[in-house]
């Protein structure tokens, strides 16, 4: 049996099909009890509404598309499941696309959620270079960019205070007596992390402590580098009593070269991660990190978004939402 179509409802209800039209689209025309038996049978028939139709007609669909840089980052896939389930909740369906971290595959990905006849987008971009690349798109459908702070650009945009965050980190170290602190995974390429590491080299500025940063050089925060990074360090001379991660995938990656050089977090070093997310509070792991309020951050974008649907003529939009210190048990008080 093919696609069940309204007029084969009408025919088993043995009525026409503006009947069953207008009892689909809650008609005042047609009686409940109608209403209710044209229902029943549209759902033992399986029948399923032409999106493609009913989007001609309303000249829109309720699907938002987004972007993200990679659904194996574990903040992506928080915040995926986050913006579905609140954007269902608003009456619309997603559309996910991986970009891969890879500039060319982003523009692509754009390019086919406007194909699609999506109502928004929503992304969380490869890096700064982005906005201008996408500007051809953005211009074409309602769009808010996630995670990244863009500061005075035109764009609509929600993000966590960054800077403000690893100022609270580096702080938080400091009163718990570390003069010297490692910033594990700063990245050019990001905004995101240049604020990171700048809020960090102010704290050490006003605190007075010598600040020391370790690069990374990959345009992805993941397990991977953080292993990597710290490997290569604990292997050498290092005075440092805190290290201060990035992201909280780096402050992993730490944790296994800590466990395998036989340095133990927090007697031998505190650490320190960013994002709060979910495996960072499990027993074995239970970091102390800055909380990213990403249930937050997903509404707000879903609602800018909407509204940016609603009035595409009104000025760009930022939301910045602050972060916190979430206290667990891998940093220690140290009299160094």
């Amino acid at each position: 049996m093919g696609f069940v179509t309204l007029k084969d409802v009408a025919k088993v209800a043995g009525v026409s099909y503006a009947t069953v039209s207008r009892a689909l689209s809650g008609s005042p025309e047609i009686g409940e009890n109608t209403r209710k038996r044209v229902i029943r049978i549209c759902e033992e028939m399986g029948y399923t509404p032409n999106a493609v139709a009913r989007s001609m007609v309303m000249k829109r669909t309720n699907i938002l598309g987004l972007i993200v840089t990679s659904l194996n980052n574990p903040f992506m896939s928080e915040m995926t499941a986050h913006i579905e389930i609140y954007a269902r909740q608003c009456g619309y369906n997603l559309m996910v696309c991986n970009s891969s971290y890879d500039r060319e595959l982003e523009k692509e990905v754009f390019s086919l959620l406007v194909s699609r006849k999506v109502d928004g987008v929503i992304m969380i971009p490869v890096g700064n270079e982005s906005y201008d690349a996408l500007k051809t798109l953005t211009a074409q459908v309602p769009t808010v960019f996630i995670g990244e702070n863009m500061q005075d650009l035109p764009e609509n945009y929600v993000s966590v205070d960054n800077a403000a965050g690893m100022q609270h980190a580096t702080e938080y170290l400091y009163g718990l007596g570390h003069r010297k602190i490692l910033y594990l995974g700063a990245r050019e390429n990001s905004m995101t992390h240049k604020l990171r590491v700048g809020g960090y080299l102010t704290a050490c500025e006003r605190l007075g402590i010598a600040p020391h940063v370790l690069n990374n050089t990959s345009p992805r925060s993941s397990f991977e580098v953080g292993y990597a990074l710290a490997d290569a360090y604990f292997a050498g001379t290092h005075d440092e009593t805190a290290v201060l991660c990035a992201a909280d995938t780096l402050a992993i990656g730490v944790i296994k070269a800590a466990y395998e050089r036989g340095v133990r977090i927090p007697e031998d070093i505190s650490l320190m991660g960013f994002d709060n997310l979910s495996f960072s509070a499990l027993p074995p792991i239970d970091l102390t990190t800055v909380n990213q309020p990403k249930q937050a951050l997903a509404a707000a974008a879903v609602d800018m978004l909407l509204n940016r649907i609603k009035n595409p003529d009104a000025p760009y939009t930022k939301t910045i939402l602050s972060p916190s210190v979430v206290e667990r048990s891998s940093c220690r008080r140290t009299d160094a």
